[in-house]
């Protein structure tokens, strides 16, 4: 523990993220209400996937944990994409 070091991020890079975030809120709103048709949901998709990318980065520090740490995130995301994914084929297949 005391080897680790600790990451100041500084107040006008999280004000940056807040405005990110709350400009991909309204991003996803405005999407859906565009009427794309099945892209919509895709659109909606990307700008959560953006933002929890965000959320993960900077807000839990996973930018500044070890590798490993990182490595683990991702595969708990690649295994979630799974099983939805199998759930999909699942619905669709029926």
């Amino acid at each position: 523990m005391e080897k680790e070091k600790h990451h100041i991020v500084p107040y006008k890079v999280y004000v940056y993220i807040l405005l990110a975030l709350i400009s991909l809120t309204f991003g996803s709103i405005g999407i859906v209400h565009l009427n794309l048709g099945g892209y919509s949901v895709l659109g909606a998709l990307i700008f959560s996937t953006i933002k929890s990318i965000l959320v993960l980065s900077i807000f839990m520090h996973l930018k500044f944990d070890q590798p490993f740490l990182r490595i683990m995130v991702g595969f708990v995301a690649l295994v979630f994409s799974a099983v939805i994914f199998i759930t999909f084929l699942d619905y669709y297949f029926r």
